[in-house]
Order: C-alpha cells, then structure tokens, then sequence
C-alpha cells in the first residue's frame, strides 16, 4: 500500500518545485516507509510513498511509459494485472518491470480515461499525460472507495493527495473546518460526502474519475455503480461460494507476508476458509480478543484456525483509549468520531508483526445485509405497508405525543418506532445510522453558527443516494445508500487509516465490484429473515463452516465507551469541554450534556466521545477556526 500525492498549474510559466512535492510526500510517510521519490516534470508534478508488496526490487513508482511522456502514482493493487499484462505485451507494449501499477500506464495509452473500466483491485491513482501541447492529469479512485483521493481546486491549479495532511502540508492551504461538516460529524459521527472536511477540500467519490487540464476545471465522472434498475434472481449456494473463492484467490498476490484477520464472525471466517481451500501455503490467520467477555470471540477463531490448519497468532487486548488522543488524531486528519478506531489500530498493530498484507471481512454486512438496522427496517416497512396511510398517520400522530425517553437505548424507545413506522422509509432508516438529531445536534451549537447552517441537513445527501434506486425494495435502497455513505466514509476511512498508520496493507474480497454486484441485488427474502440478516451468504456457507460460527450471536468490534468517558478518559473530556472553541459550540449545552452522563441519567457517552476527538483533532491539525 502507498500513498501519492500532485499538483498541477494553470500557468505554463510555473514550474513544480520538487521541495514542494517532497514536504507533501512525507506527510504520507507510514503509508509507504519503503522509498520515497517525486517527478515535477515542468507545471504538473507528482510525489509518492511506497509499502513494497510486488516487485519488491523494481516495483518502484512513479512509473514511465515506454517513451516517458506519461508517467503514474498508484495506491493499491491491481489484481487482475497479469491478465492485462499478457494482452498489453501481445500488442506491442514493452514492460520495464513486474509491478501490477505497470499495466495502468500501457493501459491508458490504449484507452485514456476509460483504462478504469478494465482494472479490478482497490485503488487511487494520479496519471499525467504530457504528450499533447499542454499536459492532462487524470485522477482515478476505486469502485468503492476501499482508497482515499482527496483533491482541491485552487486559483493557481489542481492539488490532490491520499490524504488531506499531505495538502495541509502548504502554506496556501486553508486549516479550517466547513461549518456544515461540523453539523454532520455531530449528527454521524464522521464527514463523508463529496466535500471534505476542510475547507476547500473535495473527495473523489468512489468509482468516479476526474480529468483536468490548465485553464480548465475538473471534469468528474462516474465508471461504474451498483444495479439501480433491478433486482436479481436468488443465487444458488455454489454461484455465492465459486465466486467467494475467486474474490479470495486474486488477492493473495505477494511478495512479502500475506495473512488475514480473523474473528469469530461469518465474514472473516468465511475469507479464512475460502483462502484455505485456494492458497498453496497454509494460512496466516491474526487474532485478537478482550478481555470483556461479552465482545471477546477467540475461542471461536482458534477452533476455525485449527479445522484450517492455519498458523494462528493470537493476543489479548486491553484498548487503551488514551490512543484516540495521543495517538489517532494524525492518521484521521478528518474527524472520525467511531470508537473502534482503537481496537482496530491494535488488530493491524498485531498483525504487522507477522504479515505486510492482511485479508479481512469488511463489506459482507452490507453486501448480504448483516446489520441489525436491516432486519429492524425491514421489519418497519413491512408494518409499513400493513397498515396504509390511515395507519401511519396514526403512529406518526401517536409518536408525537409520547414519552421522549431519551435515556433509552433506541431499539427501546417507543416514540422513535411509532414515529419510525408513521415516517418516510427513507428519513426512518436515516435514524437508525445516526448519532443524533440534526436537532439535537444544533442545540450545541452557537446561535450564529446555527442560523448559519438552518438550510443544511446532512440528510439530504444521504436521501439522494436512498432514492436513486428504481427498484421498489426499501432494503436494497438502505442498502445502496450505506455503499455510497456510511461504507466508504466510516467503515472503509477507519480501516484504511488504521492499518496505514502501522504500514500494513489490508484487501477486502467481499468488496470486490463482481462480488458485492453480484449479491447485493437479491431479493430481500434472501438476505433478511426469520429475524436474521446474511441469510444467503449464511446458507451457502453451510457446507464449510459449522453452525455455531454461523448461527452464533453477532457480536462486533465493541469498546466500552460508557466507562471509558466515566473513567479513565473522564479528565481529558472535561479538558476537551472547556477547550472546544466558543465561536463553535454553546459551552452550557456542553456542560449540561456531561453533567448529565456523570449522573447517570442519560447515556451520552457517543457523544462526549466525539467531543474529545473533534477537539484532539482540532489541536493536532491546527484548524483555525471554521470557514467564512
């Protein structure tokens, strides 16, 4: 893994300095600690960091075409590179080397911007063409968004980089938060979207190129997305497990050690044994449990490991929390507000000490619908259409009127389901992935940073994402939703950060575009029932994993967050509190808050948690204020 880094000027006059390049390079330093080199070829220019996976001798990048007149920086893996590669060469084009980023290169000679559509792996990438009379950039990011692009357009050209910090890196660049990613992290618990958190600042949404050239401004593209039309036929258990092991066999290319994660869940289990079925070599599996009876599964992950036969290291971990603040806020140069930040940077932690690349489960809740919220709203809508519109207006009505009962977990509170019920799908499902309100939310905030935002809801992005499906099937629409939000904004911005902070490279075959394509689009019988999500990626798995791991209960990647802010983190919240910055936030509304979790009247611990890392955040990238 790698990250990469450019800029490009309107000006034909202005040249790249290198310097430049360099100092927003090694901001990207724990994503490749192997080599570090920059191309500032006149008023366009290109900066990368390489983790050595493939060719480890002559891998390295930026990489030339034959004639170097164009020349790339790729973060991730091509897997279908030998493939492409053998077709390449049948057609004349001479390699210099055995790294998969080579065919992007001989690629893109053949097709331009279209090269995206032939290339199957995770990925971000920046190509500079400078054949014509005034040079092009091309900016690419994978299907999914598995790796980050982020880029921003200036007066004087086109930045772009792997992460925000590489561009904060400038003087020139802005340090100040949007005040609607304010909104949104206190409403979510991180900033997704289209813009970044900082000011200025953009993502390159997943599966979307972007072309520039000087004088110009970029031109965004989507190559691909999930079905929007229809819904497919059910899937027989050998189609689900054939292609689970093709998924799994292109991404054990390697030269340096290869592993995986595993828990006691379906999906990591579920890629352990695929790997074991495809792999020459007996399987590296990492694991880890705690010490919280109540979230540790590796009694479970030992028994799979030795049905396996694989090489089995194991630890016990205590997460220390004080790593959210000490620690964490440099790797996530955006506010992310998810706990299991913690727990997932010492999983990687474990894991490098044996192996450079891990496999892991991630996207299989999303593609079969494993989470909890699926079957609660699949369960809402049938009710739903069960009682009509005279139906739903009562419940809304009956909503309104009851108990707040905000000390409540949600899944207990009747006035969130009477109004659930009475709702729309979309906004009803919308409460169930986030933190708060936007009410609630607002009610922090100063009155003037309030008015500012009164015609913004973080909802909205989110709706449209909801709606875009035709297909009448409130679960793939929740469904679609999460793949383009809540996956590669929280899940996949966690996982990519975490295990980059300790240089380990980790692939996701349950997010390969044929595998999520495939099965994400099944009928909602097959994903949901009896009162359980996964149910066709459970029953295919049946011939391979005993009951216990697949009818065994869900547990997830937990902290004890309540405790942690009553306890050992309960000093640097209050410092947190007093220090947030009073042009954002209403300080009383904040005291009022902890005073509250202190009493034990109400459970915020979410959101002083996500207190403590906005402010840790703020000092560690020396945001200076919010936005004009």
């Amino acid at each position: 893994m790698c990250g990469h880094c450019g800029c490009a000027y309107h000006d034909p006059s202005r040249r790249v300095d290198e310097a430049r390049l360099r100092a927003m390079a090694d901001t990207l330093s724990h994503r490749g600690p192997d080599d570090g080199q920059v191309v500032a070829a006149g008023q366009v220019g290109v900066g990368f960091r390489r983790l050595a996976i493939i060719d480890l001798e002559h891998g390295g990048q930026p990489i030339w075409n034959e004639d170097e007149d164009v020349v790339l920086v790729l973060n991730g893996e091509i897997y279908n590179h030998l493939a492409l590669r053998k077709g390449l060469q049948e057609r004349g084009h001479r390699f210099r080397a055995g790294s998969d980023a080579e065919v992007v290169v001989h690629l893109y000679e053949e097709r331009g911007a279209a090269v995206v559509a032939e290339l199957v792996g995770m990925f971000s990438f920046a190509l500079l063409d400078l054949r014509g009379e005034t040079p092009r950039v091309l900016l690419a990011r994978d299907r999914l968004g598995i790796k980050p692009l982020y880029y921003a357009e200036t007066r004087d050209g086109l930045l772009w980089a792997s992460e925000p910090k590489a561009m904060l890196a400038l003087e020139e660049t802005p340090r100040r938060l949007r005040p609607e990613a304010l909104l949104d992290y206190l409403v979510q618990g991180y900033c997704g979207g289209a813009d970044a958190a900082w000011e200025g600042m953009r993502r390159l949404p997943p599966g979307h190129t972007l072309e520039w050239e000087p004088g110009g401004s970029p031109r965004i593209a989507r190559y691909w997305d999930l079905p929007t039309d229809a819904l497919r036929a059910p899937a027989e258990g050998e189609e689900i497990l054939g292609l689970l092991d093709r998924v799994v066999h292109d991404r054990l290319m390697a030269d340096v050690p290869l592993g995986a994660f595993l828990s006691g869940g379906i999906d990591s289990t579920a890629v352990v044994t695929s790997m074991a079925r495809v792999a020459d070599d007996p399987v590296i599996a990492c694991s880890v449990g705690f010490h919280e009876k109540s979230h540790d599964e590796l009694d479970v992950a030992r028994a799979t490991a030795q049905r396996e036969g694989c090489i089995h290291h194991t630890e016990v971990l205590a997460p220390d929390p004080a790593l959210a603040v000490d620690v964490l806020p440099w790797f996530f140069d955006e506010p992310h507000a998810d706990p299991s930040t913690v727990p997932t940077y010492l999983v990687s932690e474990v894991a490098r000490r044996h192996v450079t690349v891990a496999l892991s489960g991630d996207g299989g809740d999303e593609t079969f619908a494993g989470y909890r919220r699926y079957v609660h709203d699949a369960a809402e809508n049938r009710l739903r259409r069960g009682i009509g519109k005279p139906g739903r207006a009562m419940a809304r009505a009956a909503g309104s009127v009851y108990p707040r009962l905000a000390w409540a977990p949600r899944f207990l509170r009747g006035r969130t389901f009477l109004t659930n019920v009475g709702d729309d799908p979309a906004r009803a499902y919308w409460r169930s992935v986030t933190r708060l309100d936007r009410e609630e939310a607002a009610e922090l905030l100063q009155p003037d940073v309030r008015r500012r935002l009164a015609d913004h809801d973080p909802f909205e992005t989110f709706a449209a994402h909801y709606r875009r499906p035709s297909v009448d099937d409130p679960l793939y629409r929740a469904q679609y939703a999460d793949f383009h939000t809540y996956l590669p904004d929280q899940i996949l911005a966690k996982v990519d950060r975490a295990s980059m902070a300790v240089s380990l490279e980790v692939r996701v075959p349950l997010l390969d575009h044929r595998f999520c394509g495939a099965f994400a689009p099944l009928p909602a019988a097959e994903k949901v029932r009896a009162g359980r999500g996964k149910h066709a990626f459970r029953e295919a798995l049946r011939a391979r994993v005993p009951d216990a791991v697949l009818d065994g209960t869900k547990r997830g990647f937990d902290t004890p967050l309540a405790s942690w802010i009553r306890g050992p983190l309960r000093g640097a919240v209050d410092d947190a509190l007093s220090s947030l910055p009073e042009d954002w936030f209403d300080r009383a509304a904040l005291r009022a808050r902890a005073a509250e979790h202190a009493a034990g009247q109400r459970d915020h611990g979410r959101l002083l948690w996500s207190l403590l890392v906005l402010e840790h955040w703020r000092r560690r990238h020396g945001c200076l204020g919010l936005a004009a």
